[in-house]
């Protein structure tokens, strides 16, 4: 009489099947794929930033000297080595890269729309003249009334005459100066 599976178990006691065994994931090639060229995107992100921008995401050696070569080199060269890049990144925890780069970027953006604010208020107080002054003395209370008060005067005699803003450039550059003290 030949054993069945069932009778080989039961002489083995603790031959148990793993009923809590991890199931298999399958993963298409398609997917793998898709995985692939994100990373790739990714190496071209790293490759893009500035010397000061590779300073603030988390890189090891290898990874940091491959992207430093993908900057200096051009072409097809390029391409090869961000692929290189992109199979590195394959092997490494990529998601302390991903928030490092979203800092980055989002610190980018505030920056923007800080800009953007002070034109705005730029513009806001050249077009109002000293009511303009006292809405920005609320906002910022450390700055000098009598000069921000100086520069749009003569913001607003260069508007009058048709000249370049020189002057409502320099009043930006005080805004900006005020809100970065802030």
């Amino acid at each position: 009489m030949s054993k069945q599976p069932d009778d080989w178990l039961d002489e083995q006691p603790d031959a148990q099947p793993d009923e809590d065994e991890d199931e298999i994931i399958w993963v298409s090639k398609s997917e793998i794929k898709r995985d692939a060229e994100a990373l790739k995107k990714l190496g071209v992100e790293l490759v893009e930033l500035g010397k000061n921008g590779l300073e603030k995401i988390p890189l090891d050696d290898d990874l940091l000297a491959a992207i430093e070569l993908a900057q200096r080199i051009k072409k097809e060269g390029r391409r090869r080595q961000i692929q290189l890049i992109g199979k590195m990144l394959r092997a490494r925890d990529v998601e302390p890269i991903h928030q490092a780069l979203d800092k980055l970027k989002n610190r980018h953006n505030q920056q923007i729309t800080l800009f953007h604010k002070l034109e705005t208020l730029r513009d806001h107080l050249i077009e109002q003249g000293d009511d303009g002054v006292a809405e920005v003395m609320a906002v910022y209370p450390e700055a000098d009334r009598q000069q921000l008060r100086s520069l749009v005067r003569n913001a607003q005699k260069e508007l009058a005459a048709g000249k370049p803003g020189k002057t409502a450039r320099l009043i930006f550059q005080y805004l900006r100066s005020v809100a970065a003290a802030d």
